[in-house]
């Protein structure tokens, strides 16, 4: 064992927990907690690790309810950093009995969708003024148009795209009248799990349950933090049968969107967090950690209802994203038809083996299923297929990982330079200049090591590869 990281071993021990590693995952527990499973976590010797998220991952792990249930297995995936509620992005729980809301979060359903488009890279350059012009409209001044009848958004709340489309095919409004409805419908079959869950309409906020047209101020809308649409060029295919099969080809624009639920899933995580906390049993104390599982069969079911509502809106905030720069291509190109590849959830609780498994800031990696990877708007992004594997809880990671916090790279003193910062070279759209520094590459992990030890372990094999040409940032 090497010096540098016994003495790591040794100061994680003087935090109250007890940590392995074989040289490639580390399997943490909290100290006197033999009961509780010991959590997993893949992280190549040269990432750093975070002694703070090593404690929300092993509190994660020994989490309890009076009322019965239990976790069984915990594993994190290599971008794994502390998070700012308590449990560390990266985390994937199963459990049986009982569901842990925030092990999900109030960014239910943040997630990726990837488009490629057969646009020579170089003629989309020429014109790269007036498209960004045009998105600019449409993500930061509210020139996106986005307005639903009070019919499809209640078929969206309570089943998802597919009630959505059904609605809007009948009565298509705004910027939605000038889409191919039917490529959509066709492309649905490319979204996990069709982007149809069960919810509930009266989980939405107020604003969303009007009759008329409805125009919510959050769908089409990128978000804050590490969320963002970029603009790539796929770079490399490295499994050929499989990018063709999925309409991926070297040379091609590629444009990777990365939303989530807005204030819709924020509202849902909000509210149930009260409920948790309103519903532990009276007498018992709570957990140190702060994070409160529900085991109420009944609550179980309200809160999944609830999150699959909240769930069901980013789906379409995600596509509604992709057809206005899918739109905006096709008024500068001409007849573009930019295909899906895939889109994927990051934040969410689905049946597993008989419990639950929820992932926060974790991508599935279910047998052929297509893995989107991005890395920071200064490196690459990956498309992958997942292998299924049994340990990692067919889980990857869905993205490099911060390595530095937004407060380190803003504060006074902080070294701003645009080479210290990875932005030379870096097409950052933003009205935001905190963004560009917040979001700088320089904040992330090298996604390269983050990859590779996910394809040495099984996790998931490499398709393709993209090189970022310009960022849009909220």
């Amino acid at each position: 064992m090497q010096p540098n990281l016994n003495r790591l071993l040794r100061a994680l021990a003087r935090e109250g927990l007890d940590v392995t590693y074989d040289g490639r995952v580390y399997t943490v527990r909290l100290q006197g907690d033999a009961n509780a499973p010991p959590a997993e976590v893949l992280l190549p010797p040269d990432l750093p690790v975070e002694g703070k998220a090593f404690q929300q991952l092993a509190a994660l792990a020994a989490l309890k309810h009076p009322g019965g249930g239990e976790v069984k297995r915990v594993r994190a995936t290599p971008d794994f950093h502390p998070g700012d509620a308590g449990v560390a992005i990266g985390s994937v729980v199963h459990t049986e009995g009982l569901v842990v809301p925030g092990a999900v979060g109030t960014d239910i359903n943040c997630g990726m969708r990837l488009h490629v488009a057969d646009i020579p890279v170089e003629a989309f350059l020429a014109r790269r003024d007036a498209f960004v012009e045009r998105m600019k409209g449409h993500y930061f001044f509210g020139t996106r148009n986005v307005a639903l009848g009070s019919r499809a958004v209640e078929a969206l709340l309570r089943e998802g795209l597919p009630g959505w489309l059904l609605e809007t095919l009948e009565e298509p409004l705004g910027m939605v009248a000038k889409a191919d409805l039917e490529q959509l419908d066709r492309e649905s079959a490319r979204v996990y799990l069709g982007g149809a869950l069960e919810g509930d309409p009266a989980w939405a906020p107020t604003g969303l349950r009007r009759e008329g047209v409805v125009r919510d101020p959050g769908l089409a809308t990128i978000g804050g933090g590490n969320h963002f649409v970029e603009v790539q060029r796929v770079e490399a295919v490295m499994d050929r049968a499989r990018a063709w099969e999925w309409g991926v080809r070297e040379g091609q624009l590629a444009f990777m969107v990365h939303s989530g639920s807005r204030d819709m899933g924020r509202h849902v995580g909000l509210t149930w967090q009260e409920r948790a906390r309103a519903a532990w049993p009276v007498g018992a104390p709570f957990p140190e950690s702060g994070i409160l599982p529900l085991a109420d069969p009944e609550l179980v079911r309200e809160y999944l209802r609830a999150e699959a509502t909240a769930a069901n809106y980013a789906f379409l905030n995600r596509l509604l994203l992709a057809e206005l720069l899918r739109l905006t291509l096709r008024e500068l190109f001409g007849d573009v038809e930019a295909p899906l590849v895939y889109d994927v959830p990051h934040n969410i609780t689905l049946p597993w083996e008989g419990g639950w498994l929820a992932r926060k800031g974790a991508c599935p990696a279910e047998a052929e299923q297509p893995v989107i990877i991005p890395g920071s708007m200064g490196a690459a992004s990956y498309l992958m297929v997942g292998l299924g594997n049994a340990r990692a809880l067919a889980s990857a990671s869905h993205g490099a990982g911060r390595a530095r916090s937004r407060f380190s790279l803003s504060r006074g003193g902080a070294d701003h330079r645009e080479e210290a910062l990875g932005l030379t070279g870096v097409d950052c759209i933003t009205l935001r200049a905190e963004r560009r520094i917040e979001e700088a590459p320089a904040a992330y992990k090298p996604i390269g090591p983050v990859v590779a030890s996910q394809v040495e372990a099984g996790i998931v094999r490499e398709v393709a590869r993209m090189a970022p040409l310009m960022t849009f940032k909220a």
